[in-house]
Parts: C-alpha cells; structure tokens; sequence
C-alpha cells in the first residue's frame, strides 16, 4: 500500500531502506531520540532490518501498520510514522510519527497524520485515532494540534522514556472532525 502526495509519500519499510533508516535516527539524536528511547546514537541497520521485519510480520496480522516517509521526487527517506496498539474492543488506535532532523518543519509530518488519519477512519472502521505525546516535546504536541488533533488530558506516567516514566498529552482524532 502506497499513500502518495505531490510531496511526500508513505510506503512499508523495503531491505533496501535499511541504510538511509539507520543514517536518519543517527542524524535525528537531538530531536526524534530525546523522544523516543529507541532512536539511539549507534542506531544500526541490523536495527532497522529487525524493525522492518516486525513490520512486516504485525502488518501481516493487521495488528500494526507501519510506514516509511518519503520525499516523492527523490525517494529519500524523510521519517517513519504508523498505526499501532488497536483496542478492538472499543474501535481505537493509536497514531505514531517521527521525522528526521534534516526534514523537520517542511510537512512531512503532517501529511503523516492527514493521510493515517483518513487511512484509519475509512479503511480500518476506528472510532478514534490516539496521539499520545510526551509533556516536554512541545513540537509534536503543536503539530497534533495544527492537524486538528484535541488535547484531551494529561496522562501521567504514560510513556517511559530512557528508562523514566513521564507524563503525556494524549490528543485524539475521531470521524466527525476529519
């Protein structure tokens, strides 16, 4: 599955993006690994074989749907974002997305969120679409704002970052904003 814009575009993790995966999260310490516990400085590409393997097998089981961000004219790797963590009990899920430092504030992460938004609404049946984003990163909590995202409420202890648990805004999304 490809989601496509003049821009960008949104594909699954290939092998051959193991490379300019690993060479993203190294670049983005500063920004994406303060975070994200996972975003280490020696990020490797054994790592993102590993995770794009785990993609693989969750797309597979439509229990996770993950992401490449993509420049749409050079191909190169912008970030990663997807949809996780379904409560199919009550129709909900959670929207996740990163974007490599050399990429920030230039769309990518909102056309992330737009287009997983209509993704999870239209094509998977959700009731509601989760941002949950820690307390300090003022960044993502201001983009899940400017895509009409609400900030619902502050969650403590939600997210456990390098080993500490912090507290977290968690926005929602549902059909009737979209």
């Amino acid at each position: 599955m490809i989601i496509k814009s003049s821009q960008f575009l949104l594909r699954p993790f290939a092998e051959s993006d193991a490379s300019s995966f690993a060479a993203a999260i190294r670049e983005s310490g500063a920004t994406v690994g303060r975070w994200m516990s996972w975003a280490h400085a020696e990020y490797s590409e054994a790592e993102a074989m590993s995770w794009f393997a785990t993609c693989a097998t969750e797309r597979a089981k439509s229990v996770s749907y993950e992401f490449g961000i993509f420049d749409a004219e050079s191909q190169s790797l912008v970030g990663g974002c997807g949809l996780n963590q379904f409560n199919v009990v009550n129709g909900f899920c959670n929207l996740g997305y990163w974007v490599r430092e050399s990429w920030q504030r230039r769309g990518a992460g909102m056309f992330a969120i737009q287009s997983l938004k209509s993704f999870a609404f239209r094509d998977l049946a959700q009731g509601r679409v989760e941002i949950v984003v820690a307390a300090g990163n003022f960044a993502s909590q201001a983009l899940a704002e400017r895509a009409g995202a609400t900030r619902e409420c502050l969650s403590r202890n939600r997210l456990k970052l390098h080993g500490t648990f912090t507290g977290a805004y968690v926005f929602s999304l549902v059909p009737e904003q979209s």
